[in-house]
């Protein structure tokens, strides 16, 4: 899950008020330094002189060597403060805790089920990002980023196309947000027993797949190889019955017809069967759960504990047992948890918030190591039901045997 937008610069010192006399606040000014000094002035020092030049020292060479470079120096400053640059800058954002409260109102709000007192923290964590489309940033900005181990600075074209708008990359955060709430829920339930009905339609076609040419946007799958099913595990279940390479049945209703169609399986990263569509997933929860979080958290990276915190709500068991956890990580309806990016800044974000436990994904282990902070012990999961476990481990303190990422 990440933190998209920007925040106001840091705050500068303001420049104390001074008398328009030109000294500083409560100071007089010395009567020589104006071109109307008293004759009394020079009396004093014994002699009628130019008081510009009889009663200020003259200035060395190193001196005004000196003066040019802070002069430089001040003038260069203040243009890396303004001067735009073509970077996206990652640092540490906010963290909140989905077990608590966010602007007055429960992070997950349960209500249809029985639910129970937690006493620990899950804290989701965000990534504050400067310099995506319509927020720029300062070459001062890029220059500090390099130098902090907590911080990332990429290009902005290897980041976002040259054509997305600030409004379009806000929509698309905003719909990862709601997938990965809805993934949390549907999965959480899952974990917990619950049967989730599900529609499973086609949101778009994976190019090169087998689906090409056969399923269409729209398309309502409705059974695999004759059998049908109501929730997503019973989907996969089917159709993870089916080897890679192999063709598949599958029952559809496209424009309000029934039909069949033949889609030969793709091999994914973990070697199962896909079929080549978007999964647009729709949802009749037998709970009703409620996110309350701010439009300016977008993204898919806080929906693994979103799941957790839904699960901790509705178990007896008190899972932290009053530890403070931090995690991240994306949810697939099977359970699954996806990786996710900025891991490095959420670590130091965890740790400033007061995390002795972080939850990562697996996929993402190779960036943390050599990155945790002190006094953060950094645990690995793959599943939902892993994370539950390793959860549990935790709030009990029977922590030796959890997976790491070192």
């Amino acid at each position: 899950m990440s933190a998209p937008g920007s925040t106001p610069d840091d705050e500068r010192d303001q420049p104390v008020d001074a008398p328009a006399t030109g000294g500083a606040a409560g100071t007089p000014v010395p009567a020589s330094w104006t071109a109307s000094a008293p004759e009394t002035f020079h009396e004093a020092h014994g002699a009628a002189a130019d008081p510009w030049t009889s009663t200020v020292p003259a200035m060395s060479a190193r001196s005004r060597t000196l003066s040019y470079a802070a002069l430089a120096t001040a003038v260069l400053v203040a243009v890396l403060g303004f001067l735009p640059a073509p970077f996206v800058v990652r640092s540490p954002g906010p963290t909140v805790d989905t077990l608590g409260t966010d602007n007055g109102k429960p992070v997950v709000a349960i209500s249809g089920a029985k639910t129970y007192p937690t006493t620990g923290q899950l804290r989701l964590l965000t990534v504050l990002e400067v310099g995506g489309p319509g927020y720029s940033t300062t070459l001062q900005r890029v220059l500090e980023g390099w130098w902090r181990r907590d911080t990332a600075v990429l290009p902005r074209d290897a980041v976002y196309p040259t054509t997305v708008t600030r409004e379009q990359e806000q929509q698309v955060s905003q719909a990862q947000m709601t997938t990965s709430q809805e993934n949390a829920e549907a999965a959480a339930l899952t974990e917990l027993g619950y049967r989730v009905p599900v529609v499973l339609s086609v949101a778009g076609v994976v190019k090169g797949s087998g689906a090409v040419g056969v399923l269409q946007k729209g398309d309502v799958i409705t059974s695999v190889d004759g059998s049908s099913f109501d929730t997503y595990d019973a989907f996969l279940h089917e159709l993870y019955a089916v080897a890679p390479g192999g063709t598949v049945t599958l029952g559809i209703t496209r424009d309000g017809k029934a039909q069949d169609v033949k889609v030969v399986t793709g091999k994914n990263a973990d070697g199962k069967p896909t079929v080549g569509f978007y999964p647009a997933v729709s949802y009749d929860m037998p709970v009703d759960i409620t996110i309350n979080l701010g439009e300016d958290i977008g993204g898919p990276s806080a929906g693994t504990m979103f799941a957790l915190a839904i699960i901790d709500k509705m178990t007896s068991e008190d899972l932290t047992g009053g530890k403070v956890v931090a995690g991240t990580g994306t949810m697939d309806v099977d359970g699954t948890v996806g990786a996710i990016g900025g891991i490095r800044q959420k670590l130091a974000g965890a740790k400033r918030d007061g995390a002795t436990w972080f939850l990562a994904p697996a996929s993402n282990c190779d960036e943390v190591v050599g990155y945790v902070p002190d006094g953060l012990h950094v645990v690995s999961m793959s599943t939902l039901h892993q994370a539950r476990q390793e959860l549990a481990a935790i709030g009990a303190g029977d922590t030796a045997d959890l997976p790491t990422c070192s």
